[in-house]
């Protein structure tokens, strides 16, 4: 096999509860999470002499610092195998969205190397690296949606709620994830904002991140206040830790009129998609 293609699906957060602070420095989670399988970055394989790596998005690192470099190198070192694979990433998903694109590129750099070299490493090697190189990469391993706990890491499969239609708005800024835990002990809430868990379709929509995230990018809390103002929106939410909000819309809404009001209303350069949850 010379080349192939492997799309790196996003996610959204459906719930994500902070439990408190752990010793080693990161925070215990307890997370519902789904793909948007119709919104996905792309991973090329072609057969080289030597491993390289680029992407179409220059605002995204092409180094060692990238997570699809990463995730060769940690292929490389558990296997003894060389990575003779020129690895295009065209990217879909916005950087530093919450979306989880990052994450994926690498649990799909993974599969695809795996998957090239005849499936030198187990499953259990594979999400063993997978959770070395970030919390949120084994869930992007295996189909469906999933309940993650511990830092995110431990991953156990969940029955999968019917899809729904999605709306995804996002301004031209990025939030570091770091930085939204690191603000979240001592957020407060913005007196007017809607923190409380939302009931859609069975679930409880909530994020113990937009604390900390709308404390600091108030447009985010104007955004979704925005959104929840309006009668073909039913709920509406912070991606992970932003700086995406996404809004479940009722039946029969229009995702278009939607962006085209938010755009005129609140911020032009806003980027948007609709499409259904896996």
């Amino acid at each position: 096999m010379n080349s192939f293609t492997l799309h790196a699906p996003a996610k959204i957060n459906l719930s994500l509860r902070i439990l408190g602070k752990r010793d080693d420095g990161f925070h215990e989670l307890d997370t519902l999470m789904v793909k948007l399988p119709g919104l996905a970055d792309e991973i090329q394989f072609d057969a080289s002499h030597e491993f390289s790596f680029g992407c179409d998005d220059p605002s995204v690192p092409s180094d060692e610092h990238n997570l699809v470099v990463k995730a060769v190198r940690q292929f490389q070192e558990a296997t003894g195998l060389p990575a003779n694979y020129r690895i295009t990433l065209r990217k879909i998903i916005p950087h530093g969205a919450g979306l989880g694109g990052g994450s994926s590129d690498a649990a799909s750099t993974l599969l695809g190397l795996n998957r090239l070299h005849g499936s030198p490493l187990a499953k259990q090697e594979i999400q063993e690296i997978a959770a070395s190189l970030g919390s949120d990469v084994p869930f992007f391993l295996l189909p469906g949606a999933a309940r993650c706990t511990g830092r995110g890491e431990k991953i156990t499969a969940a029955p999968s709620p019917e899809p729904f239609r999605i709306l995804l708005l996002k301004p031209a800024f990025g939030v570091p994830t770091p930085d939204a835990y690191r603000r979240w002990i001592q957020s407060q809430e913005i007196p007017g904002i809607h923190y409380a868990p939302q009931e859609f379709a069975g679930i409880q929509l909530t994020n113990d991140l937009e604390r900390p995230v709308f404390e600091k990018h108030r447009f985010l809390a104007e955004l979704k206040q925005w959104l929840l103002t309006r009668d073909d929106i039913a709920a509406a939410l912070l991606c992970g830790s932003g700086s995406t909000i996404f809004a479940a819309l009722r039946n029969g809404s229009d995702p278009k009129q939607i962006t085209k009001a938010a755009q005129h209303e609140l911020d032009p350069g806003l980027w948007t998609w609709s499409g259904l949850t896996g």
